[in-house]
């Protein structure tokens, strides 16, 4: 099976495909595909938008996921603006999926952090290279944004080939689907 993760932004919107089977023990997933989209930050939004739905819809076609992972939205009460402008890339990225046909799930920043490094709260290089180290990556991926992307893609995948969830890490059948 296919797992898409996605890390939507406005400028960089990172993704990933990881190769993870139910035979296949869910420690040793394999790396299909990761990279970014990257958004002219001086086109307006809604052009920005556009240009996004169309790249991740051919890269949806082309990889042809079983499900995918969208990263929750953060919102922090000092940069709530932040949040409205990720709300619409989260939106796109959510629509293009499921226009696709790919059931859709998402996942929390800190959660994918702590399945992937130990802790919440792991910074950008802490995650850039602990998905280096978990895929035997010869450099961190870069920018961060596609090893979030990565990181998104293999915590999904251990949630769909797992048969029994670790402690507080529900089956897809019980995270939010879109």
């Amino acid at each position: 099976m296919i797992v898409l993760g996605i890390d939507p932004g406005l400028r960089l919107t990172g993704y990933a495909a990881v190769r993870a089977d139910p035979g296949r023990p869910a420690d040793a997933p394999a790396l299909v595909e990761a990279g970014v989209i990257r958004l002219d930050a001086s086109a307006p939004v809604a052009a920005r938008l556009v240009e996004l739905e169309r790249d991740l819809a051919g890269i949806v076609a082309r990889l042809a996921p079983t499900c995918a992972f969208v990263e929750k939205l953060f919102a922090h009460y000092k940069h709530p603006t932040t949040a409205i402008a990720m709300g619409h890339a989260r939106g796109v990225c959510l629509l293009a999926v499921h226009r696709a046909g790919v059931e859709v799930a998402e996942l929390a920043a800190t959660e994918v952090k702590k399945a992937t490094t130990g802790g919440g709260h792991a910074s950008k290089r802490q995650m850039q290279l602990a998905v280096q180290a978990l895929l035997g990556l010869p450099e961190p991926p870069s920018p961060p944004d596609v090893a979030d992307a990565i990181a998104i893609a293999l915590t999904g995948a251990r949630r769909r080939t797992s048969t029994a969830p670790s402690p507080g890490a529900p089956s897809l059948a019980s995270a939010r689907s879109i």
